[in-house]
């Protein structure tokens, strides 16, 4: 249980360092480290990733870094989609659901190679677009709900080159979006997961929360000193390796599903 411990310290640590990233760390942890079925790992991760992004705005909160219209236009539509995705999830089996978030996270990794991303002096000749925030932030909710990661990676470059935000607003505003997905989706999967008999490990997402917010002091204390571009291309190589693992090892069970798995998936 060590190494699941010193998981959920990284899953802080990343989100610490690089305002975003970190959450895509937590269901990895949970199913392969703590052992946790893909689905419960998937909710239980929604509220540890929504308790430490929680914790994570409340610096941007008291320095007034949150751009609240922007947490309205993204952050409803995330909301209404990310409790539309914990819906779909009754759909999906667990596998499917795991390899669309191994799609999610080499997408993530794609995203951190990219050069530098977007600059705040380029954000701010941007006009708003309040609708193309809103069908993103309503795309990233649905995301949120199916596989259970913040979206952070995308909804930063939606604030700043659709919504016009400066770096230093961006970073508050989509952890306060990502809490509030967060917590609505799990919300869903309580009620989901109920009805089929599965109940959330509360001490471990506890655990596992307390251990996160550390993680993320630290990391932002740490983050002052150290180059953040080399952080974000070592993180993004470490999603592909992920990426790579959790498809490979969940592709042989779609192509070859145990008669278990085919009675789950008639019922």
């Amino acid at each position: 249980m060590i190494l699941a411990w010193i998981g959920a310290a990284l899953i802080g640590l990343s989100l610490g360092l690089l305002g975003s990233g970190g959450s895509i760390l937590t269901v990895p942890v949970l199913v392969y480290l703590v052992g946790e079925p893909e689905k419960l790992a998937i909710a239980e991760s929604l509220a540890i990733v929504g308790a430490i992004s929680l914790f994570g705005a409340i610096p941007y909160a008291l320095k007034r870094q949150i751009d609240w219209r922007s947490v309205l236009w993204f952050g409803i539509p995330g909301v209404a989609g990310t409790y539309l995705g914990a819906a779909l999830s009754v759909y999906l089996s667990g596998v499917a659901q795991l390899m669309l978030f191994a799609v999610v996270m080499l997408l993530a990794a794609i995203m951190m190679f990219r050069p530098g991303g977007a600059q705040p002096e380029a954000a701010t000749n941007h006009k708003r677009s309040p609708l193309k925030i809103g069908a993103e932030g309503l795309v990233v909710g649905v995301l949120t709900g199916l596989v259970g990661v913040g979206g952070g990676f995308l909804i930063i470059p939606a604030l700043v080159l659709l919504g016009g935000l400066p770096m230093s607003l961006a970073v508050g505003t989509s952890l306060l979006i990502i809490a509030a997905k967060s917590f609505v989706g799990f919300y869903k999967y309580v009620h989901v997961l109920g009805e089929q008999n599965l109940s959330m490990n509360w001490s471990l997402i506890l655990i596992f929360a307390v251990i996160g917010i550390l993680g993320s002091f630290l990391g932002a204390r740490v983050g002052r000193k150290v180059s953040n571009e080399g952080l974000r291309r070592g993180f993004a190589a470490f999603l592909v390796v992920m990426g790579v693992y959790v498809l490979a090892t969940n592709v042989p069970k779609v192509l070859h599903p145990s008669p278990t798995a085919e009675a789950q998936l008639r019922h």
